[in-house]
Formats: C-alpha cells, sequence, structure tokens
C-alpha cells in the first residue's frame, strides 16, 4: 500500500492517443449516453483499446504518474480499514443503504447485509439470491425494497431474463421483509412502467411512498410507452406491504409531442440524452424538497403533497451535461450538486480530453423562497487526478459528510475511486481527500471502481462493482466533527436532516 500525504493533482496529459479523440467526439456527439454500465445477469466483458494507449496506460504506471494494476493509493487523511470480496453473489455490485449496525449492499445478482457494528470487520449476516439490475436498495423501519431494471420472466426471484417486447414481462419494484435480518422474506411485487432503475423513499409513519425513476421507453415494449415524461409513485402500507401499489404517474416534463416536454436531445442538443423520464431523485422529507437528475434537465419540486410532486424550477446545461445522473442537497437545502454521468459509466472520461467541466459535478446555488426558488448555477468538481484510458471513470453517487457551518461530501467516481471534497464555497470547490485503486486491466476496458460512497456514523463505506465492500476512515480537523452525528438509518437519497 502506498500511503500519501498530500493529494496530488496528475498533470500527465493521459489520453493523447488518437482512440482517445475518437472516443471524446463520440461521447460528445453521439446520440443519448445510456444511464449506467447494465451488464445484465453476466459478467461485465472487457473492450480493448488501441495499442498505443496500452503502451500510454503502461507508461504512466511506470512513472509513477497513475497507481499499478490494483495498487491501492490515498491521501494521508484517509485509511483503508478493510475489503470484503463478493462471495455467493458475483454480479455488479451496486448502492448501500443503512439501518442501525448494518449495512445492505445491492448487487445486480440479489443483496448483501453487512453486520457494521466494527467498522473494521463486517460480517456477512445475510446473501439474498435475486437477479434484476440494478438491484437498487433501501430500506425503511422493517422493510427493504429493490429496484429491477431489467426484463425478467416474472416477479419471483427465480425469473430469467426475457425481452420487454413481451407482454407477459417484468420489471418494477420488490419488497422484503427485513424484521429478521438473517433471513429477510419476500412479501411484494409491484410492476411499473420501464421498470426501475433506481428509486427514492418519502417515508410516513403509516405508509411509505416511493419515487421510482426509470427511462427510456420504446413504441416495441407493451409495458414502456412513449411518452415516458414522469415517474410512478408507489404506496406502501407498513402493517400490510402485500397491498403495495402504484397510487399515480404524475407528468414532471408537460408538453406535446411523442417524449412530452423535456429536453429534445440530440440533435438539437448534440451530445446531450433526450429526457424521458428521470434517472433518480433526492428528497429532503424535513423541507418537503426533492431534487431530480432526470438525464437532459435538472428540477427542484415540492413533495407537500407526496403523491403530487410539484416541479418548483428546472434546468438545463446543453454544453457540459450530457446525462443528468443523480442530486444530493447541502444541509441547509440551498444548493443542491448535480451529477453529469457522461458515457454511461463505462467509458474514461477523467483525462485532459474530456477536461474539467464534462462527467463532472455540477453545483447549483437555490435563491429565493417557495415556489419562487430557483437553481443557479455556480461552478463545476471534478477530480483532479488523471486516470487511464482503460479505466471507466465519471461522477457517481456519493452523500453529504455532517459538519455544521461547511458543505462536504464524499463521493465514488468508479475507477477513479473515492473523492472527499468540499463546496462550502459554492464557486470554489476542491478535493480535500481521496482513495481509489489502479486499473483493473491496462490492455482492455474493464468495468468497475466504486459504484457508491457514502459516510455514515462516522466512516466511509464503500461497494466496488468489482473488488467488494470497503470501509475507510476519515481522519481530518475538518470532518472530524461529523463523528458526533449518529443516525438509526440512512438511505442517502432520503437526505436526513443530520441535525435535528
Amino acid at each position: 500500500m502506498i500511503l500519501l500525504q498530500e493529494s496530488r493533482t496528475r498533470h500527465r496529459r493521459l489520453g493523447v492517443a488518437a482512440a482517445a479523440a475518437g472516443l471524446l467526439a463520440a461521447l460528445l456527439t453521439a446520440g443519448p449516453a445510456v444511464a449506467t454500465p447494465d451488464p445484465g445477469d453476466g459478467p461485465t466483458a472487457g473492450k480493448g483499446v488501441s495499442k498505443s494507449t496500452e503502451a500510454e496506460v503502461k507508461a504512466a504506471i511506470a512513472d509513477g504518474e497513475i497507481p499499478g494494476q490494483d495498487e491501492i493509493v490515498h491521501s494521508g487523511n484517509i485509511e483503508h480499514l478493510v475489503n470484503i470480496p463478493k462471495d455467493a453473489l458475483p454480479g455488479t455490485n451496486s448502492d448501500l443503504a443503512f439501518q442501525g449496525r448494518y449495512a445492505f449492499a445491492g448487487n445486480y445478482d440479489g443483496f448483501r447485509i453487512f453486520d457494521i457494528s466494527n467498522p473494521k470487520a463486517p460480517k456477512t449476516i445475510a446473501q439474498v439470491l435475486c437477479p434484476g439490475s440494478q438491484n437498487d436498495i433501501s430500506v425503511s423501519g422493517n422493510l427493504l425494497f429493490l429496484s429491477t431494471d431489467s426484463s425478467r420472466s416474472d416477479s419471483s426471484c427465480s425469473s430469467t431474463t426475457q425481452p420487454a417486447t413481451e407482454k407477459s414481462s417484468w420489471e418494477g419494484m420488490k419488497v422484503f421483509d427485513i424484521s429478521d435480518k438473517k433471513n429477510p422474506k419476500y412479501v411484494a411485487a409491484v410492476e411499473t412502467a420501464c421498470g426501475s432503475h433506481t428509486h427514492t423513499l418519502v417515508p410516513e409513519r403509516r405508509n411509505v411512498y416511493i419515487y421510482v425513476s426509470s427511462y427510456s421507453p420504446n413504441a416495441a415494449y407493451p409495458d414502456c410507452q412513449p411518452p415516458h415524461d414522469g415517474i410512478s409513485v408507489i404506496k406502501v402500507p407498513r402493517n400490510a406491504p402485500e397491498k403495495a401499489a402504484v397510487v399515480g404517474f404524475p407528468v414532471l416534463f408537460p408538453g406535446e409531442g411523442p417524449d412530452g416536454g423535456g429536453n429534445p436531445g440530440s440533435p438539437t442538443n448534440p451530445g446531450v440524452s433526450k429526457t424521458t423520464g428521470c434517472h433518480d431523485i433526492t428528497v429532503l422529507p424535513d423541507q418537503d424538497l426533492a431534487a431530480g437528475a432526470c438525464m437532459g434537465d435538472g428540477i427542484l419540486f415540492s413533495v407537500k403533497d407526496p403523491e403530487n410532486p410539484k416541479v418548483i424550477d428546472r434546468v438545463q446545461d446543453n454544453v457540459n451535461f450530457a446525462f443528468w445522473h443523480s442530486a444530493t442537497f447541502n444541509q441547509k437545502a440551498n444548493k443542491v450538486v448535480f451529477t453529469d454521468e457522461l458515457g454511461g459509466g463505462g467509458a474514461a472520461t477523467c483525462n485532459a480530453q474530456i477536461g474539467p467541466n464534462r462527467g463532472a459535478d455540477g453545483i447549483y446555488d437555490i435563491v429565493g423562497k417557495g415556489d419562487k426558488r430557483k437553481l443557479v448555477f455556480r461552478s463545476y468538481f471534478k477530480i483532479p487526478r488523471y486516470q487511464a484510458d482503460t479505466e471507466n471513470c465519471v461522477a457517481h453517487n456519493g452523500s453529504l459528510i455532517p459538519v455544521k457551518g461547511k458543505d462536504l461530501m464524499v463521493q465514488a467516481w468508479y475507477q477513479g475511486g473515492v473523492s472527499v471534497w468540499d463546496f462550502t464555497d459554492s464557486s470554489k470547490p476542491r478535493e480535500i481527500g481521496y482513495f481509489e485503486r489502479g486499473p483493473l486491466n491496462t490492455s482492455t476496458m474493464q468495468t468497475g471502481g466504486a459504484w457508491s460512497a457514502y459516510y455514515y456514523n462516522g466512516y466511509i463505506y464503500s461497494n466496488d462493482i468489482v473488488k467488494g465492500f470497503d470501509v475507510l476512515k476519515l481522519s481530518d480537523k475538518r470532518t472530524d466533527p461529523a463523528r458526533k452525528v449518529r443516525l438509526g438509518e440512512l438511505n442517502v437519497q432520503t437526505q436526513p436532516d443530520y441535525f435535528d
């Protein structure tokens, strides 16, 4: 292990090969980008790169500009406590949720439950086989929720892949009873239009509302017809989860035409995804506020009536954002960080050719009050460490680090690793810590790296697509006050009031 005392910025012009230039052109001028890698039920296949790119990657490793293959490096304020490799579930690792002393880790083949009462030695207490990408995961009380965004033969955990063109195919939300963490029980399934790529909980005392994000309709798909310009809302009674059902489909992008009123994408806006639904939504229940990352649009909306959300403001960035992927509020609810998943999470975009403004975070201030609030762009943030052209790298899932008076965040960047950064000054964000591994491969583009990186009760937990479950300890005077904040439950897309 190499321990670096200071965060280093790599200025080597990684990616100067012609092949990389071709990739840049494809990323920025081609049709809409896909959202996240979706290998289905099988392993992710590597994609070969040019000989010149392969040689450049090996030269960068030899010169110490990037870590060696699978080598771990990190800043001096981060300690890598442990890695728990995959076990019974070989698929792609995805999102994380937390409750008490437990961490819940999604995987395209199901989910895994860890006892993290000792963060240095997490213990697996359950692994549930239930295939269906991407198995985005969340928990509330005794219920666990799982998204299925691949067309299946039925809603069971023994289903097989089946074309979306067949009416009998199923996609949507699954509900489990986790009152016994060692023995989760599958209790309900709710089919939703175009499946469930991600979902967000709006919890109430008697019911849990689920905002289901999905997209990319097709006239050939019986259960995913255009226009798909909104989100499915599911109501789950806590005392009778088997009665879970869709209670509405609020339209967030009203407009005429086959695709509604969202961003038209290419060719009107070259390189920008056409808005045909949302990718991810984050809610602030205490503020009755939500932010939606919706392919070609970013939105701010009210959730005072959870069954009928109301859009307050909508923004686009048709210069530097290709795919609005996710959103994070700061604690004061006067800022939103939106992420751009340029290249769909499967491309090398952390290099000099792509630059600092694409595949990055966009920081927006929220100005005004009530229904007159507006999203105002301030700056971009991107990790300053160039990655090899065999490393998929782009802004992905992260969470706040709760420190009063500061806006601090930890974030996953796929093979760019885990970044800790400060956006207290919206116009001057900066990285203050990092953890990463070297390339999975030096001759092929192989999808991997940190899918999610979240701060929970004093530690950073990351789910690596290939390598497994990582626990990091952050020791820094700027972030140390966050250790005093203890939560009983955390679904990052349902942001808590950390200091209530």
